[in-house]
């Protein structure tokens, strides 16, 4: 793949390891050649570094296969998944799902990200509607601009809400944030 054709989320193999870009960034400077300024995330231990290429040169796009599947069950140290085609069942390790498990119930489906037949991420729906299982009722009169509280939605994950959202609604959530979004009538 030529460096012109990186963008965020673009997966790309270096040394041997795969990679996805979370930032990216093109200067033009006054003299010379562009260059691509790219944060990226190692797509199997989850650290970061910044690589700097010029224009012209040339990248390895990483191998990475996108499935649907469908979440089954928690075991003490992974998390089980099933391929809505073919009913394979994949294992991936706690360390891969990481704090998306915070949003996992049964039955939900989610994209797992697959490299050399091996896991390497999940990406959750972006927005997600859970119930409220927990809350304190709001206080009459607190009409301050955004007050909030906190609240547990039914993984047992503690999101802050408006005062007027209580036990038994049902709420939007951004995944991507772990923010309350909107009250949801279902």
């Amino acid at each position: 793949m030529d460096v012109s054709d990186l963008r965020k989320n673009a997966k790309l193999k270096i040394d041997g390891h795969p990679y996805v870009v979370t930032e990216f960034q093109f200067v033009k400077p006054g003299k010379g050649q562009g260059l691509y300024k790219c944060k990226i995330k190692n797509m199997i231990t989850g650290s970061t570094m910044d690589r700097t290429w010029r224009s012209g040169e040339k990248l390895e796009a990483a191998d990475v296969e996108t499935k649907k599947m469908q979440f089954l069950f928690r075991t003490p140290d992974a998390f089980t998944f099933m391929d809505k085609e073919t009913y394979e069942q994949l294992e991936v390790p706690e360390a891969v799902v990481g704090q998306d498990s915070d949003f996992l119930l049964d039955s939900m489906d989610v994209e797992v990200l697959i490299y050399e037949r091996r896991a390497v991420g999940i990406t959750l729906p972006s927005h997600l509607v859970m119930e409220i299982t927990e809350c304190e009722p709001g206080v009459k009169g607190d009409t301050a601009t955004n007050v909030t509280k906190g609240a547990k939605i039914e993984t047992g994950l503690e999101v802050q809400v408006p005062l007027f959202i209580k036990q038994g609604d049902n709420i939007k959530i951004d995944t991507r944030t772990r923010s309350y979004v909107e009250r949801v009538n279902k």
